[in-house]
C-alpha cells in the first residue's frame, strides 16, 4: 500500500475532496507541504476554503481531471469503479486509497494517535477531549467529523505528536487505522446494509480493539453487553468506565441544573491508588456523562492536568447538531439535533425531558429505508418519548430502494403504541403545522442525519 510520509510530500488528488473528513485530510497535507487537488460535485464553504489554502479543485468529475504529476489519488466509500477520475488513475496505474486508508497513513506520521469509535457519540466525545487538549496546551492535530466552533471548523493543524480523530466502523473503515489510545464508546445494531447483524458489528469492533500495540491503551465502555468478548486477550491496557464503582473509571453523585446540565464526582483508579474530583459539564444529558468519562480518562492518561481538564469540559458547548439551541420562535425554544438511531433518539429525548418545556414537539426525518425498515419498532418506542412526533419522508442518502417503507409505516407505529403522530410529505407544510400548533414554553426539535434542521432555520429565518 502507497504510504504517505510527511518528510516526503508529494502531488494528491480527492474524488469528492469536499466532504467533512476529506477536506479535512486534504488540509492536513496541504499544512505538510504537500500539492493537494480535487474534485467534488459543487463548490461549498469547505472547498472555497481549501482554495484560499493551496488546493486545486474542480466542480465536475471527469477523467481529464487526473493530470500528470499526481502521485496518489484519494476516494471515498461513496465513488464506485466506473466512476471516470478514479477509472483513469487505475488505467493509468497511479496508485489509490480510501479515505479510511489515508487517515491510517497519516496517522503513523504522529506518536500518539488516538482514535474515538463507538456506534454513537463519536464527534461529541471526539470534540469534548479536543477541547481539553487544546486547554491543556497541548497542540494536537484534531479531525473532527463535525463543527466544533471553538476551532472554526471540523480540522485543527497542530505541531505536537498528538493527533486526534474519529473512527468510524461503516465499510470496516476503522480497521484501516493506527491508533496509540482507542475508545470505544458503545456497540449498537446500525449500518445493517453493510453489516449482516449485530454479531458482525461486535467482531468488527473486536478487530478494531486488536489493532492497539502492547504498549497502547483501549479505553470501553463497560456496560457493552458481554464485554469480555470484545476486550478479552487483548495485548494492550484496557480501562473500563461506567456508573458502576467495579469499573476503573466511573461516576458518582450525578445531579441536574435547570438547564439539564450535569455534575457528578468522577473516579480513576490507577496504581493502587484513586483519583477523585467534581466535574461539571457544558453540554446536557445523561449520555454525555458517559462520553466525559471517556475524555477525562484519555486526557488523564496524556498527563492532563485536573485544573485543565475541569475548566475543559465546562467550557466545551457541544458540536453543531448535537442538542443545539437554534433560536427562538415566539416563545418556542428552536433546538436541532443530529440523532438518527433509536438510541440516539432516546438520550435526545431523555435529555429533552429535563430541558425546561411545557410540550416536547419532535420533528424526525428517518434516515435511510435499511435504518428504518430494521429498527421500526425500536424506533417508535424511542420517538413515542416525545409529546408530539412529526414524521417527514425518509431521507434516502445512497440507497435507492424503498424496501417497501415509508415514513406513514413508522408514523403507524407510533400510533399503535398511543403516540401522538403527524406525517407531512413537505418541509412547507411541516413548517405551517408547527406555526399552526407551538405554543409558548413549548420545545420544539428537529432531529435526524438529513436536511431536517432546514425546517427550524425556515421557521426562525436564518
Amino acid at each position: 500500500m502507497y504510504q504517505i510520509d510527511f518528510n516526503k510530500p508529494v502531488a494528491v488528488h480527492f474524488i469528492g475532496i469536499g466532504g467533512i473528513s476529506m477536506s479535512g485530510l486534504a488540509e492536513i497535507l496541504l499544512q505538510r507541504g504537500f500539492a493537494v487537488s480535487g474534485s467534488d460535485a459543487k463548490e461549498s464553504d469547505l472547498t472555497q476554503h481549501l482554495t484560499q489554502k493551496g488546493a486545486r479543485i474542480f466542480y465536475g468529475q471527469r477523467a481529464s481531471n487526473i493530470s500528470e504529476g499526481i502521485d496518489v489519488v484519494v476516494y471515498t466509500a461513496a465513488i464506485h469503479p466506473d466512476n471516470p477520475e478514479l477509472a483513469c488513475a487505475m488505467e493509468k496505474k497511479i496508485p489509490c486509497l480510501t479515505r479510511a486508508q489515508l487517515l491510517g497513513e497519516i496517522m503513523q506520521n504522529y506518536e500518539t494517535p488516538i482514535a474515538i469509535s463507538g456506534t454513537h457519540g463519536k464527534t461529541t466525545t471526539t470534540s469534548m477531549l479536543s477541547t481539553i487538549l487544546l486547554q491543556m496546551d497541548s497542540d494536537p492535530t484534531l479531525s473532527i467529523g463535525g463543527i466544533l466552533q471553538s476551532i472554526g471548523g471540523n480540522i485543527r493543524i497542530g505541531t505536537s505528536e498528538l493527533f486526534v480523530t474519529e473512527a468510524c466502523e461503516y465499510t470496516n473503515s476503522f480497521l484501516s487505522f493506527y491508533p496509540k489510545i482507542s475508545a470505544i464508546l458503545n456497540i449498537d445494531a446500525d449500518h445493517l446494509d453493510f453489516f449482516k447483524d449485530l454479531d458482525d458489528i461486535r467482531r468488527s469492533f473486536r478487530a478494531f480493539s486488536k489493532l492497539l500495540p502492547k504498549d497502547g491503551t483501549l479505553v470501553i465502555n463497560g456496560e457493552i453487553p458481554d464485554l469480555d468478548d470484545i476486550t478479552g486477550g487483548l495485548d494492550c491496557r484496557v480501562l473500563t468506565y461506567g456508573t458502576k464503582d467495579s469499573f476503573d473509571v466511573y461516576a458518582t453523585d450525578i445531579t441536574y441544573d435547570a438547564m439539564a446540565r450535569p455534575s457528578y464526582t468522577f473516579h480513576m483508579k490507577t496504581n493502587g491508588r484513586e483519583l477523585t474530583f467534581p466535574v461539571t459539564l457544558g453540554v446536557t444529558g445523561a449520555h454525555n456523562v458517559s462520553n466525559s468519562l471517556c475524555a477525562i480518562a484519555i486526557a488523564l492518561l496524556l498527563g492532563g492536568e485536573v485544573t485543565d481538564i475541569q475548566t475543559g469540559v465546562l467550557s466545551f458547548g457541544g458540536t453543531d447538531r448535537r442538542f443545539q439551541y437554534k433560536g427562538m420562535l415566539g416563545k418556542t425554544t428552536v433546538i436541532d439535533d443530529y440523532a438518527h438511531h433509536p438510541t440516539e433518539i432516546t438520550a435526545t429525548l431523555e435529555t429533552a425531558a429535563k430541558y425546561p418545556h411545557k410540550t416536547t414537539w419532535c420533528v424526525f426525518q428517518p434516515h435511510t429505508y435499511t435504518r428504518t425498515k430494521a429498527l421500526l419498532p425500536e424506533f417508535a418506542r424511542a420517538l413515542s418519548l416525545a409529546d408530539h412526533v412529526v414524521l417527514a419522508d425518509i431521507y434516502a442518502a445512497r440507497e435507492t430502494d424503498t424496501l417497501g417503507i415509508s415514513s406513514k409505516t413508522l408514523q403507524a407505529e407510533i400510533q399503535k403504541l398511543g403516540g401522538n403522530c403527524d406525517y407531512f410529505s413537505s418541509f412547507d407544510a411541516i413548517e405551517n403545522f408547527l406555526l399552526e400548533k407551538c405554543e409558548p414554553d413549548d420545545l420544539l426539535i428537529t432531529m435526524g442525519a438529513g436536511d431536517v434542521f432546514k425546517i427550524g432555520e425556515n421557521l426562525l429565518g436564518i
